[in-house]
C-alpha cells in the first residue's frame, strides 16, 4: 500500500512539473488601429524578419444602440495594399456585453447575418481582391460575456457558424477560463486565451493592470485541461494613465516620460514637473501618470506560467497584441521571435 501510494504521489509530482510545450507555433499579431490605411514600413519589416504570416484584424465593433439596437462602430480603414501579399487575415468583431443584454432570437440571427455581411464587406476592402473571401478561414469574435449573457452570446455564435461555414474562435479572458461550470464553454472551434488586462485599469493603483504576474499565476492554475483548443496571446504595448486632480482623465499610449517632463514618485508613479502636450493632451504640472509596461523578462516569466498549467496542443497559434511600430520600439526582432519559439522549448 505505501509503495502505490509512492507511487501515485510520484505521478502527480511529475505531471505538475511538465511543460506543456508545443511542437508547432503559428507567429501571429493583433491589428487594432482604426485610422491606420496599411502597415507602416517598420511593421511590415518585423513580420517579415519574424516570419510572423498571420493577422487579427479588428474589423469593426458592435455596440447597442437604444433608438437603432445592435450597430457598427469603429470601422476599420485598414488596407494590404500588396496583391501579392501571403498574410492569412481573420477578421476580428469586438461586441459590447451591452448588446446580448436584451435581445430577441429574431435579432440575434439579424445580428449573425449583419456580422456575416460587414465582414464580407471588409474582407474585400482590407484585401483589395474579392476573391479573398472564399479563401478566408476564419472569424474571431471578441466579447467579455457574463454569466447572464452566455445564452444569447452562444446562441449569436451557433447562428454565425451556420450562416459563415466558416472557423470560429472567440476570445477567451481568464476569469471564464478559470471558472467554466459558472461562465459556461463557448461552442466555438478554437478560444485565444488572452494573458492580459487582468485588472481593470482604474481598480488598482500599485499593481501593473496590464500584466501581474501574480495575478495571471492565480487564474491559471486550474489542474484542468480546457475543454476546447486554445491559442495564446501576449501583450506587447504599454500605456500611461493621467489623473488630474486625483481623477483619471486619459489614457496615453505614448511614453509621457521620453521628454524628461516628469518626475518619477513612487512605484508606477510620476508627476509633471511642467506643463507638456501628449497625444494632444494637454498634461499641467503637478499632473499624475501611471505608466504601465510589460518587459520582455515579465513575458519569458509569463511563458513558463503558461506552459506548466495550461495543456497546449501539439499546434497553436501565439499572437502579440499589438502590431504598431510605436510600440514595438520597445523590442528588437530577436526579442520578439523568442516569444514565439518559447512556446516549443
Amino acid at each position: 500500500m505505501k509503495s502505490l501510494f509512492l507511487s501515485l504521489f510520484a505521478a502527480l509530482l511529475l505531471l505538475s512539473c511538465t511543460d506543456h510545450k508545443a511542437t508547432h507555433v503559428e507567429r501571429s499579431f493583433y491589428f487594432w488601429k482604426n485610422t491606420s490605411w496599411g502597415l507602416a514600413d517598420a511593421e511590415e519589416t518585423l513580420l517579415n524578419s519574424v516570419k510572423a504570416k498571420k493577422l487579427y484584424v479588428k474589423f469593426f465593433e458592435v455596440e447597442s444602440d437604444d433608438l437603432f439596437g445592435s450597430i457598427p462602430t469603429a470601422k476599420t480603414r485598414f488596407h494590404l495594399y500588396d496583391p501579392d501579399s501571403n498574410y492569412t487575415v481573420v477578421p476580428v468583431v469586438y461586441l459590447r456585453n451591452e448588446v446580448f443584454k436584451k435581445c430577441t432570437r429574431g435579432s440575434l440571427d439579424s445580428l449573425a447575418d449583419n456580422v456575416n455581411f460587414l465582414i464580407k464587406r471588409y474582407v474585400v476592402q482590407v484585401t483589395r481582391d474579392s476573391a479573398n473571401f472564399g479563401r478566408l478561414k476564419e472569424y474571431q469574435m471578441d466579447c467579455d460575456w457574463t454569466p447572464s449573457t452566455k445564452d444569447n452570446y452562444f446562441y449569436f455564435l451557433k447562428k454565425l457558424k451556420a450562416l459563415s461555414q466558416k472557423k470560429i474562435s472567440c476570445t477567451l479572458r481568464l476569469y471564464p477560463y478559470k471558472y467554466p461550470d459558472k461562465m459556461g464553454v463557448p461552442p466555438v472551434d478554437s478560444a485565444m486565451l488572452m494573458c492580459y488586462n487582468l485588472i481593470h485599469p482604474l481598480d488598482d493603483k500599485k499593481k501593473n493592470t496590464i500584466l501581474d504576474i501574480d495575478e495571471l499565476a492565480s487564474y491559471l492554475d486550474t489542474g484542468e485541461k480546457y475543454p476546447l483548443h486554445l491559442d495564446i496571446a501576449l501583450p506587447v504595448y504599454s500605456w500611461a494613465q493621467l489623473y488630474q486632480n486625483n481623477k483619471f482623465r486619459a489614457i496615453m499610449y505614448s511614453n509621457p516620460m521620453a521628454d524628461g517632463g516628469f518626475r518619477k514618485t513612487e512605484g508606477l508613479w510620476y508627476e509633471a514637473i511642467r506643463d507638456t502636450v501628449v497625444d494632444d493632451i494637454f498634461i499641467r504640472k503637478g499632473d499624475r501618470i501611471k505608466r504601465e509596461e510589460v518587459t520582455k523578462e515579465a513575458l519569458a516569466e509569463v511563458i513558463q506560467l503558461i506552459k506548466k498549467n495550461v495543456p497546449l496542443d501539439d499546434t497553436i497559434t501565439v499572437s502579440l497584441f499589438h502590431l504598431d511600430e510605436s510600440q514595438l520600439k520597445n523590442y528588437s526582432h530577436e526579442e520578439i521571435a523568442r516569444l514565439y519559439t518559447a512556446f516549443t522549448e
